[in-house]
């Protein structure tokens, strides 16, 4: 039955990348990061090429299409085969999930003294802490978590208040102008000094306040006298002059009126001189502002100028450290087979110390016992010995031998077997080989030795010229 191949969990099981390094309180391992955003694993996947990934960066790898292992491209052990990212080529790695959810944490926030697991991090203090810098909302400025709340009543320039007066909401900002045009807003009376006044019955309170003394309605061509506000005298009948055939009649304003566009054209005009106080104060901050600017915008050039070159150099560092871990790679794979042949020669050099040329070999076993042991249990049943030699031109010979035996003797005998090798000098012999061959068992206490000998039997195939297979 098919079996359902795993795939990365959804974004709604984790939708952030890696944990940040600095969050570690213990030594940082390589196995622990994730090979895209270079962060401690969240919820750790391995690809079958073998690299870890954060589920939430392997989904994001994979959600085009798939996509190359970058970290095999790196190592330069690209395969076609298993180093393509793709969905369903993963599998949850639980075991370094749980190894990077035990590891010792530690929170980075500035006057923070947090400490615990990895796992707790993210359960009960990632985004909780109250040392954490967020940005306000409002006005952008970066505070503590813990500070939003008198930020946003005290602090904030862009908080919204309600007036006291006509409860109204504005921007703390805009207070000053809020001031000059609420209705309710308490004014003074000059004439009577009545206070708290609302503005919206002011000019019915001076209509009536006989206190109140307002210009005259012809200040504006020079006249300088106030007085309180009457009823403005009917006007002369008119008279016609005896040369004059045109009449000309003046009809006044009530007086009334008149004092009240008065004050109304008085508050105007010392609104226009407090806006025009605060739009040259404005000025002047603008050009400040812009001379900051211009510094900042200088800056921020050379910045770019130095990180372009910090860029520039980095690339070539890295280019010459790839460079550099191609060449230890490939003298590693060149010491290793210097290694190899080193083993090959030393292994030629034993055996060629223990060759004879005269026919006669001694072959003393070490660590009889436990290679005795090794033969009754299977792991080890036949052993060689070292080649050796009729003379330096002559036969190329070894022993074999079992030590539980073999065949009929398999568990009651030791077996040992005469066995003619193919030499270089094979072609100059006389073949088949035919020579008469002792076979002893030494007694180390020289009590009684085992002698066997015997002349082969030249039709065996034993003892014929050995050829090589191909």
């Amino acid at each position: 039955m098919a079996t359902q191949e795993p795939s990365p969990p959804s974004s709604m099981e984790s939708n952030k990348p890696g944990f940040p390094k600095k969050i570690l309180g213990n030594k940082l391992e390589d196995k622990h990061l994730c090979n895209c955003c270079h962060n401690i694993l969240r919820r750790p996947f391995q690809a079958q090429c073998g690299h870890r990934f954060c589920s939430y960066c392997f989904n994001s790898t994979v959600s085009n299409g798939p996509q190359k292992c970058s970290a095999c491209i790196k190592e330069d052990i690209f395969e076609e085969t298993t180093s393509v990212l793709k969905q369903g080529c993963a599998f949850p790695d639980n075991a370094v999930r749980r190894e990077v959810e035990n590891l010792l944490a530690v929170c980075i926030n500035e006057s923070c003294g947090w400490k615990g697991s990895i796992k707790e991090y993210e359960v009960n203090h990632e985004g909780k802490c109250e040392f954490m810098i967020v940005p306000c909302p409002s006005c952008k400025e970066r505070i503590r978590f813990n500070e939003q709340e008198r930020h946003n009543e005290r602090e904030c320039p862009e908080r919204t208040l309600n007036c006291k007066y006509c409860k109204e909401p504005f921007h703390f900002k805009n207070i000053k102008a809020h001031d000059e045009i609420c209705p309710k807003y308490p004014m003074i009376c000059e004439g009577c000094a009545k206070k708290k006044i609302p503005r919206e019955k002011y000019v019915d309170h001076i209509k009536f306040c006989g206190k109140f003394r307002t210009p005259c309605r012809f200040h504006v061509v020079g006249c300088d006298i106030s007085g309180p506000l009457a009823p403005a005298p009917l006007p002369p009948p008119p008279t016609l002059a005896p040369t004059l055939s045109v009449s000309t009649s003046f009809t006044p304003l009530p007086s009334s009126v008149g004092a009240a566009l008065e004050l109304q054209l008085h508050s105007e005009k010392t609104k226009v001189a407090e806006l025009g106080r605060r739009c040259t104060e404005l000025e002047v901050k603008a050009g400040t502002f812009e001379n900051v600017v211009c510094v900042l915008n200088r800056e921020v050039e050379r910045f770019a100028t130095t990180m372009e070159a910090s860029n520039r150099q980095h690339k070539l560092d890295q280019d010459k450290i790839e460079a550099l871990s191609n060449k230890v790679r490939q003298l590693e794979r060149t010491v290793g087979l210097k290694d190899l042949t080193v083993a090959e020669m030393e292994g030629r050099l034993r055996e060629m110390s223990a060759t004879t040329f005269d026919g006669v070999f001694v072959w003393r076993i070490s660590d009889f016992a436990k290679k005795r042991q090794d033969a009754i249990a299977g792991r080890a049943p036949a052993m060689f010995s070292p080649a050796f030699y009729t003379s330096k031109y002559g036969y190329k010979m070894c022993l074999r031998i079992y030590l539980n035996g073999d065949g009929t003797g398999r568990g009651s005998h030791l077996s040992l077997f005469f066995v003619v090798m193919r030499g270089l000098s094979d072609a100059l012999l006389k073949w088949p080989f035919n020579q008469k061959v002792t076979l002893m068992l030494l007694d180390q206490s020289n009590r009684e030795h085992i002698i066997d000998a015997f002349r082969p039997d030249v039709t065996s195939s034993s003892f014929q010229r050995p050829l090589c297979l191909e």
